[in-house]
């Protein structure tokens, strides 16, 4: 796992957005895994700047949803299908020809879940998948002591992630979905490249885990440890619980420039 340490979330995400980049010079059509929730704003941000300037053609690239809730209509304005389409498909010129999810209003969800697995898999796989990172350590919607195997499947939301997600619906709880269909860990771990993203120091006690605990399910973004190529783009405040930072730091620095991300 390598671990980056940059002055603020607007640095973290033009770094990322840059590997985005680099991917899509070599993979035109390369399928990238996205996150929502305000934290992979900048790197969606910065990707849109180059794509407005030229430097980036994403018109041919793939979009992977990580998690969708369960209930609400495609084209309500709180659905992720819905975010994603004004936060990532429209600003880089992707079609919805380009999207793929799991259907969160399926009538039978665990086959939905199933059959989003086997899209995913047809598509080739995950390139690069962009993750998120909750106080509590979670990924996706995968809550502490999530299955470390586990696959895409509909999870029970708890409370303090409801009332976290209540301000995008008018501030009232109760419109916030109980449940959500999220990649598993098991799923995301099959993903090429991992790029976990954290700022703030409200963060910091769940990127030390994540990166120098022990791998375990009451932390599942610790399963990162267990991927071949995992970066961990942090902040500062995000990263001052890490104990050995310095050594991040010293290791990014000096790394070959040819290595990229």
């Amino acid at each position: 796992m390598e671990v980056v340490i940059v002055p603020d979330a607007a640095a973290g995400g033009e770094l990322v957005a840059e590997a985005m980049a680099q991917l899509l010079g070599r993979r035109p059509d390369a399928l990238l895994g996205v996150a929502t929730g305000s934290t992979p704003l900048p790197v969606y941000e910065a990707l849109a700047a180059k794509v407005r300037s030229g430097a980036v053609d994403a018109s041919r690239a793939r979009i992977a949803q990580l998690d969708e809730y369960v209930g609400l209509p495609a084209d309500h304005p709180e659905s992720y299908r819905s975010v994603l389409r004004r936060e990532v498909l429209e600003p880089l010129g992707i079609g919805m020809d380009g999207f793929l999810g799991p259907d969160g209003t399926a009538e039978d969800v665990r086959a939905a879940c199933a059959a989003y697995d086997r899209t995913l898999a047809e598509a080739g796989g995950v390139d690069l998948q962009l993750l998120g990172i909750g106080t509590d350590g979670h990924i996706g919607f995968n809550e502490p002591c999530s299955s470390l195997a586990s696959r895409t499947r509909i999870k029970t939301l708890t409370q303090q992630t409801r009332a976290d997600n209540a301000r995008f619906f008018d501030g009232d709880v109760d419109q916030v979905p109980h449940h959500v269909i999220t990649q598993g860990i098991g799923t995301i771990l099959e993903a090429r490249h991992l790029v976990l993203l954290a700022t703030g120091e409200g963060k910091a006690d769940a990127v030390a885990a994540t990166v120098e605990g022990p791998v375990a399910a009451v932390c599942p973004a610790s399963a990162l440890q267990l991927h071949p190529h995992a970066t961990v783009v942090v902040d500062e405040p995000a990263a001052a619980k890490l104990k050995l930072a310095d050594y991040f730091r010293h290791t990014y620095a000096d790394k070959p420039h040819w290595q990229g991300l």
